[in-house]
């Protein structure tokens, strides 16, 4: 495959699983949150409660706002991600409207409760565990579903800050305005509702993290051989991984030798200890979880150096060459 069918194969992989993504949060959704007038946060949960108060089809004010969003969003994420975030809200807009003309109805106009009436906790659960799974889905593919995602996602690109914590605090503020809409009822009936929506929130986003975590979890291996230049070989040319060699010397035995040391993806263990059980069975292995690996091929280090610092350092660099050559 050439590189440049790869990058073809990637882009179109990329706009599959979004498109998972986004069936599983309409899932979630239109069959657990909406038939108990769950709140959740987001652009969709804002639209939900837009239309729980007033009766306004939420699809169409999920449409409205994300339409002001990708403006302001263009400057920021750049053309390559703004496309895939028009493709999933748009795509996202028609499964939700999609999704609301075939499921029944109640007498109300909600959808069915699937779960039966008095279950709304584990309707809940459920439909957090769901949606979390879907959004991470859908960043993982350098997608988006548009409202406060590309809020996350343009703080996520210049500071080292967790999608989930940028969404609990635009999350917070939607949840917390269905104390404002007296259409939910009194004070004490509005106060349940924004503690539900706080539940999903806190669940949705804990799930977001853990799933997003898990497959960026990287490792680092140890590996002591007779046959370490074999395997470094092996490693560096099928794996397409760097090799850093030490210099180790045994305590018991007297004996020099060389240590392998490497950090990889969590999911490329296996496929790790399988070559290395390849060349040699009786290789002495360590791995270790690592809590971030930062460079090349791994997370980019996403913090600001402050100007001042910046300049300091700057000047004393320049300062170097004519300090050298005057004690020359």
């Amino acid at each position: 495959m050439t590189e440049q069918h790869r990058m073809i194969w990637n882009e179109a992989k990329d706009y599959m699983f979004i498109a998972l993504g986004l069936a599983i949060y309409t899932v979630a959704f239109t069959v657990f949150l909406m038939p108990y007038q769950i709140v959740a946060g987001g652009v969709t949960g804002l639209s939900a409660i837009i239309y729980y108060a007033t009766g306004f089809h939420l699809e169409n004010t999920y449409i409205i706002i994300n339409g002001i969003l990708l403006l302001v969003a263009l400057k920021i994420l750049g053309v390559k991600f703004l496309m895939k975030t028009i493709f999933a809200i748009f795509a996202l807009y028609f499964m939700l409207m999609f999704a609301q003309e075939i499921i029944p109805k109640q007498a109300n106009g909600l959808p069915f409760k699937l779960m039966g009436e008095g279950q709304d906790f584990m309707s809940m659960i459920i439909g957090c565990v769901l949606t979390g799974i879907a959004l991470a889905t859908v960043f993982l593919h350098n997608g988006s579903t548009g409202g406060t995602d590309i809020i996350a996602a343009s703080v996520n690109k210049y500071h080292n800050v967790s999608l989930g914590s940028v969404l609990i605090a635009a999350d917070f503020c939607i949840i917390g305005s269905c104390m404002f809409f007296p259409q939910f009822g009194s004070y004490l009936e509005r106060a349940h509702k924004v503690m539900f929506g706080f539940c999903v929130m806190a669940m949705e986003n804990y799930v977001l993290d853990y799933v997003m975590n898990a497959r960026r979890q990287s490792v680092q291996f140890f590996i002591f051989s007779s046959k370490w230049q074999e395997i470094a070989n092996a490693i560096g040319t099928q794996m397409n991984h760097g090799v850093t060699i030490l210099d180790g010397h045994g305590w018991y035995t007297g004996k020099k030798s060389k240590v392998l040391c490497i950090l990889a993806k969590k999911n490329e263990s296996v496929n790790m200890f399988r070559l290395i059980k390849m060349i040699d069975p009786n290789a002495f292995v360590s791995q270790s979880s690592v809590i971030g690996v930062y460079g090349e091929g791994f997370e980019e280090m996403k913090v600001r150096i402050k100007e001042t610092k910046k300049k300091n350092e700057d000047s004393i660099r320049n300062q170097q060459p004519a300090q050298t050559g005057g004690n020359t």
